[in-house]
């Protein structure tokens, strides 16, 4: 297989990569709903889809990887009392809902810094998007799959379920979704059970609010990433990203509404990462067994019996293909702490060999297998991205390298070429690919992390006027010899002796 073959969602089979515009590849991963700190089941699909872009960059595509902040909007479906999460929580935290925004989007970058997870090309939010989608709103209107009630608008699900193949994606059936619906408050409203909100009205005391054709109101969640991902990547592009419990309803519903708008499919492929479980259950809020980022390095939480560096969580996702469901275990942590050292130091190791081989190898059989191995890295990752093999393969390898430098195994017993691929392997799929660092690099920049990382609590006390809190920071650090100092374009820092 020496062209790359992804699973596609939607149609249940692997199928070989064409992107729409040669030497070009569209990427739209659905970015997290910032109302609240994210979380270990956070961390896969984003450091999922570090790996796709990864990839596709080293095959030689210009990517435009585009992931969203989903910064209003997002609600499960109840009615006129649908509640948008965002303003919720800023209630509930007593901050402006772009105060709190602000704070938790701060602490999702972040993590990913730490997860060493490749910025994306572009990071839309939905508010800054609501142009957009009352346009892609009011078209779906006006070809007759919407309707407006009450100052809210409705997708017409039972209309476009009669000449499209509705539920294709998630594997549900429209029957039974309307026997399995929840009554909710407010249902009355539309004209179908099964149909989603483009538009709610805002009732008086909604925080978060906006004009529209309709009335003062807020958008719908999945109009949302439908608006953001044609403007950046086109009606149709090459991927879309996410995790498998947003198949239903949010990109089951993006297809459908972006279907009607432009008149086609928008998403050639569909890529769906399994979930982290604890004990078999999903990892989720609604569960309460929630692990946030901050805890899992920190080591603060009950499930926990220590702190994992943000370079083992990353090597302990990759070693599951992405499809696979992924366990979460106090010691499954602690064994992929174990192997990604040994695979490091066999990495290190062949660094500080520099060149070796001779032009003949000395032992055929050896050379043979570890060329077998080497190349092999490419054809698994071209199967569907598989993480997991490569993983096993350099871990095959290492013996290897370790067997050179004990010398069990001679210098020459690898051609020069072999020793090469060998040297360019690693490199190429531990660092470049797999996106993984040394730990103690991470280690020696902590400080420099917690800095900034208080430089930004502060910012954000100074923005809410609490200058208590912002004079404490800056207190408590000038007593350990870090002096902060407000300029124009930020806050910098100096160490004093």
């Amino acid at each position: 297989m020496s062209d790359l073959h992804i699973y596609n969602s939607y149609t249940r089979q692997k199928e070989k990569f064409e992107s729409i515009t040669p030497g070009y590849a569209g990427l739209y991963v659905c970015g997290p709903t910032v109302s609240g700190e994210s979380h270990l089941g956070h961390a896969r699909p984003y450091i999922t889809f570090d790996i796709v872009q990864r990839y596709l960059r080293y095959q030689g595509y210009k990517v435009r990887y585009v992931r969203n902040i989903t910064d209003a909007g997002h609600f499960e479906e109840e009615g006129r009392d649908a509640i948008d999460k965002v303003g919720e929580k800023a209630k509930l935290e007593k901050l402006e809902p772009m105060e709190m925004v602000h704070k938790y989007t701060s602490l999702f970058h972040h993590g990913m810094r730490l997860f060493n997870c490749e910025e994306p090309s572009i990071e839309p939010t939905a508010t800054g998007h609501i142009i957009e989608q009352i346009e892609m709103i009011k078209t779906i209107i006006a070809k007759g799959y919407a309707y407006e009630v009450n100052g809210s608008v409705y997708f017409d699900v039972n209309k476009y379920a009669a000449g499209y193949p509705y539920g294709k994606l998630s594997g549900r059936v429209l029957e039974d979704q309307l026997e399995t619906t929840r009554e909710l408050d407010g249902q009355e409203e539309k004209r179908n059970k099964a149909d989603f909100a483009l538009w709610k009205n805002a009732p008086p005391e909604h925080i978060m609010r906006w004009q529209s054709p309709w009335g003062e109101g807020f958008p719908g969640w999945h109009i949302e990433c439908s608006a953001m991902s044609s403007k950046y990547l086109g009606e149709t592009f090459d991927i879309h990203g996410g995790g498998m419990d947003l198949q239903f309803p949010h990109h089951e519903s993006e297809i459908a509404q972006s279907t009607i708008a432009h008149g086609h499919a928008p998403v050639r492929y569909w890529m769906h990462n399994n979930m982290i479980t604890i004990n078999g259950k999903k990892m989720g809020k609604s569960y309460n067994n929630v692990i946030k980022l901050s805890e899992l390095f920190s080591g603060n939480h009950p499930i926990l019996e220590q702190a994992y560096h943000p370079m083992v969580v990353r090597f302990y996702i990759l070693q599951t293909h992405y499809r696979s469901t992924l366990d979460f275990g106090n010691e499954a942590l602690q064994a992929s702490e174990r192997a990604f050292r040994r695979l490091w130091e066999a990495y290190e190791v062949l660094q500080k060999l520099g060149h070796a081989g001779n032009s003949i190898a000395e032992d055929m059989a050896l050379d043979a297998q570890v060329t077998t191995w080497c190349h092999e890295c490419a054809e698994f990752m071209n199967d569907d991205l598989n993480t997991a093999k490569v993983i096993a393969n350099l871990f095959e390898l290492a013996p290897v390298i370790n067997g050179i430098k004990g010398g069990q195994v001679s210098v020459g017993a690898l051609s020069a070429s072999t020793f090469a691929l060998l040297q360019a392997t690693y490199s190429v799929y531990l660092v470049d690919i797999l996106g993984m660092q040394p730990l103690q690099v991470q280690q020696t920049n902590k400080l420099d992390q917690v800095l900034s990382l208080l430089i930004e609590i502060r910012k954000d006390a100074k923005k809410r006027k609490d200058f208590a809190t912002s004079d404490l920071i800056r207190n408590q650090l000038a007593e350990a010899g870090v002096l902060l100092k407000d300029e124009k374009d930020g806050t910098v820092s100096y160490t004093v002796a």
